[in-house]
Parts: C-alpha cells; sequence; structure tokens
C-alpha cells in the first residue's frame, strides 16, 4: 500500500505517559470561534467546553487585520487537535498546538493558540473556584494603574482631551497630535476622551490618504511636549507613540530631544527589524524606552531584555500566544529590570484585557497597563467586563478571569464590511514610498 493510501492515525486523547489507572478527566468537547464587532472592532474569542456540563473557557484570539484566517486555524486545525484532551493540561497543550503547524512564530498561529489558552487558564480557574491571577501566585497590588491616549488636532483639542482625562482621574496620559497637512498616527475623535464615550477603533485612527512625512512630525512633537509640560506641569505622567514611523537615526535624536520631559515612556521607537538600533538608542538618552507591540517571537523580545536596552515591555499578549509565554516572558523580565506594559487598545478584546489583569495583578515588575473605554454595547456583550476607575482598573474577583459573552447579543453585531477585509491602509511618503506603521 502507498503512504498516499495508509490513513493517519487519530492523535492520541490520552498522553502516552499517562498511567493506566489515572483517574478519569474532564475532557474537551468542542472549540469555537465567535466573531463580534459591537464597537466597530473585529474581535474574536475562543470558546472550549468541557464533558463538564456548563463548565466552558473564553480566550481572545482577536488580530483584526487578518481575523478570518485565525478562525481558520482555530476551527480547522486546532479544534480538531483538541478534541477529547484533558483542559488541565494546559502546559502540554500549548507545546504540543505550538508545534503542530510545524513552521511557527507566527501572528496567526499564535492568536489562535491564545484563544485556547486563555479559555483553558479560565477553566483552570473556574474548577478551583478562584480568579487566575491567585493560580499564578495571588495579588501583589490591589488594581493596575492604565494608561489613556489624548490627542487633537491642535494643541487646543489636545488640552480638552488632557483636561478630559484628568477629571476622570487618569494620571498617565498618552499625547499624540495632528501633523497639519500629513497622515498621523494616533489622533482619533477628541470625543474617545470626553464624558466616558467610546473610542475610535485603533484601525481607524485617522490614517488618511494624506502622505506622511517624518520630519515635520519630529518637529511638532517636541513642540506639542513644550506645551504639555509648560501648562500642565510634572503632575502628570506622559507618554507617546512613535510607531515606527520615523528613521532609526531620526528616532534616536527624537527620543534625545524629548528627554528633558521626563516622559514615562516612548513607545514603538523602532520596527522590530530596525531594533539593532537600541544600543546606540540606549547609550545616548535616558528616556524610558517601550517596545515589543509587533513582536510575535522569543528571538524578538528576549535579546532586548536580556540586554536591559528597553524598560518596557508592552507585546500584544494574544500575538505571542496567550497566558502561558506571557507569564513566561513576565519572569524572565524581571530579572533585567524592565517592566510589564501589555499592549491594551480597542483591538484587545474586552476577554483579552480580563487576561492582561489577572497578569497585571499578579506580577511584582508590572510597569502600567494600556486602556481602552468600551462602548455600552461591547459591555452588554462582554458581562464581567474590568472595570476602569481612579485611573486603574479593577477585577471582580470571580473565579476563572471574570468574564463571560452573551453569544446572542455578539451575534447582532457582525463584522462591518471594509474595504481591505480589516486590513491595515497603506501608508507613503509624498514620493509613494510605503513606510512602516
Amino acid at each position: 500500500m502507498s503512504q498516499s493510501d495508509q490513513s493517519i492515525p487519530a492523535p492520541a486523547v490520552r498522553p502516552a505517559w499517562e498511567p493506566s489507572g489515572h483517574r478519569d478527566p474532564i475532557r474537551i468537547t468542542d472549540v469555537k470561534a465567535i466573531c463580534t464587532a459591537p464597537d466597530g472592532i473585529r474581535l474574536v474569542i475562543v470558546k472550549v467546553e468541557t464533558s463538564d456540563a456548563g463548565l466552558y473557557g473564553l480566550g481572545c484570539a482577536t488580530f483584526t487585520q487578518r481575523p478570518l484566517a485565525v478562525v481558520t486555524a482555530i476551527e480547522q486545525y486546532l479544534k480538531p487537535f483538541l478534541i477529547g484532551r484533558d483542559p488541565d493540561d494546559i502546559e502540554d497543550i500549548w507545546q504540543a498546538g505550538f508545534v503542530s503547524s510545524y513552521w511557527r512564530s507566527g501572528p496567526v498561529l499564535n492568536n489562535a493558540l491564545s484563544g485556547v489558552d486563555e479559555a483553558l487558564w479560565d477553566i483552570k480557574g473556574k474548577r478551583a473556584g478562584m480568579p487566575v491571577y491567585q493560580l499564578f501566585g495571588g495579588k501583589s497590588r490591589r488594581a493596575a494603574d492604565v494608561y489613556v491616549h489624548a490627542n487633537g488636532k491642535d494643541l487646543a483639542e489636545l488640552d480638552d482631551s488632557i483636561i478630559a482625562l484628568r477629571e476622570r482621574g487618569f494620571r498617565h496620559i498618552r499625547c499624540q497630535m495632528s501633523v497639519p497637512g500629513y497622515a498621523t498616527y494616533g489622533t482619533g475623535d477628541k470625543q474617545e476622551t470626553a464624558k466616558g464615550a467610546q473610542p475610535t477603533p485603533s484601525y481607524r485612527l485617522s490614517i488618511s490618504q494624506d502622505a506622511w512625512e517624518p520630519r515635520p512630525y519630529c518637529q511638532l512633537v517636541v513642540k506639542m511636549f513644550e506645551h504639555v509640560r509648560s501648562k500642565f506641569g510634572e503632575e502628570i505622567e506622559l507618554l507617546h507613540d512613535i510607531h515606527e514611523r520615523v528613521p532609526p537615526i531620526m528616532a534616536i535624536q527624537l527620543a534625545k530631544d524629548l528627554e528633558r520631559f521626563h516622559l514615562f515612556f516612548l513607545e514603538d521607537v523602532f520596527a522590530p527589524e530596525d531594533q539593532d538600533y537600541l544600543r546606540m538608542l540606549r547609550a545616548q538618552t535616558s528616556t524610558p524606552i517601550a517596545m515589543g507591540e509587533l513582536y510575535v517571537n522569543p528571538h524578538e523580545y528576549v535579546p532586548v531584555i536580556r540586554d536591559r536596552l528597553i524598560d518596557f515591555i508592552r507585546v500584544h499578549i494574544s500575538d505571542i500566544g496567550g497566558l502561558t509565554p506571557a507569564r513566561k516572558l513576565a519572569a524572565l523580565s524581571e530579572y533585567f529590570g524592565v517592566r510589564t506594559a501589555w499592549h491594551g487598545p480597542g483591538d484587545t478584546s474586552p476577554v483579552g484585557h480580563a487576561a492582561n489583569l489577572q497578569l497585571d495583578l499578579s506580577t511584582s515588575n508590572f510597569g502600567i497597563q494600556e486602556a481602552h473605554l468600551f462602548g455600552e454595547r461591547t459591555r452588554e456583550v462582554f458581562p464581567g467586563c474590568p472595570e476602569i476607575r481612579d485611573g486603574a482598573m479593577w477585577s471582580n474577583d470571580k473565579p476563572g478571569l471574570g468574564i463571560d459573552i452573551d453569544e446572542a447579543q455578539a451575534a447582532r453585531y457582525p463584522f462591518p464590511e471594509h474595504p481591505i477585509n480589516g486590513a491595515w491602509p497603506e501608508i507613503r511618503r509624498r514620493d509613494g514610498t510605503v513606510i512602516k506603521p
């Protein structure tokens, strides 16, 4: 019989090393992806069901720019791989799932794995009758301080945005401002900070068809922080996101120019491909550096932590594979003086924010958590969405991740139509050259 005629045996649901007299555990009976967009942002949630009636877990697998690819990875590849396995075996399932595609460490597989991984931790917490942070060693703090986004088309709008956030108790504020005549990242509708209105989805943040040029941007950012510090003093912590958009040597000069404003951190100074410049940056400025939003591979983040080239690690937890690798990353970072600042925009689902919070509360080297102010529709879809008050995110202390999903409500908000199916739009310089995000 030829190899092509031979049937492929089904995967063993009980590992070969498991003793024959082992207790009869519960089993994974179903894995499904739930797609919803109550605030217009494409979210992917994984639901893992078990043989224990009513016991299930939720995880975030949101990769907004390629959500349908993640859904396929979950339902066509991971689901048959997982049915019949013991949900208690989180580490074994993660390791086996990670190598199951042979080629690995990409955002599609990592997000699919994250959805399953976080759901398994949710199940374990529910079985234990305690929040997941207790399984990670218990609380290191009462709540997780957060930073929020202030923005405007000009200084007056930016001032209004900062004032509105301060009035709501926020002490850590990221400042972004439009560059007149150019496309600009991070300057959404100013209503996102007024009276609790929902923020503009991150993939729609004023990314117009206007050209982008780095020099006007660098000049404006320095003037912006001169104004903000003169108006608001040192009583608030300020942050800024370069978003990889300027040539590395210009980014180094900008970091030096901003040093006198004592930023809490400067984010994504370089693209991952250019991170060798971090050594040069470190030698020239004491501005704290946050990196990691686009990291998907340990070969990207381990060296910059080991060599103490950054101050905050801010990976998108679902993009590195979920809570299992993220808690190892947090532990590694502790030994090198690097603090956590997990990525937390609107395209991290409420389930993802709940997972972030479990690590925030239990990690001794926690730094800050990026926050998103979800709208009422999203909170209806996700009962138990983490609460933000007094400039911090608070746990509800329910077992597991402390969050649920109303599938009937979720079905009311299908993915919106998008001209390029959710993809990140191209940004170009005046001469037409495509630049990084």
